[in-house]
């Protein structure tokens, strides 16, 4: 494959999974922690450290706005939720496994 078909192939596939979490905002990023060990704010800081290494000017802030579709705090107040204790004990026994 052509490298700048590949390069395509990526950006089209992470736009889609930007718009798949902006879709399901009932998934929370505690979720997305325990099952795959990321979350919107992982993907924003991979964003905003991929723009530093290009030295494009997107900060982390920026780059959350990118992945949430809106400001942070737009998000939080309209979707999050405060996790649950299962939800918690879950995160806290992954992050344990990691040690």
């Amino acid at each position: 494959m052509v490298q700048s078909n590949n390069v395509e192939l990526e950006a089209a596939a992470f736009r889609q999974l930007l718009a798949h979490l902006q879709q399901h905002t009932e998934v929370q990023n505690i979720e997305l922690m325990v099952l795959a060990d990321f979350c919107r704010n992982c993907l924003a800081k991979w964003y905003a450290a991929a723009a530093a290494e290009r030295e494009i000017a997107i900060d982390y802030e920026q780059a959350r706005e990118i992945v949430y579709g809106m400001p942070y705090s737009e998000w939080k107040d309209k979707y999050q939720r405060e996790a649950s204790p299962e939800q918690m004990a879950a995160y806290n026994a992954k992050q344990t496994l990691k040690e």
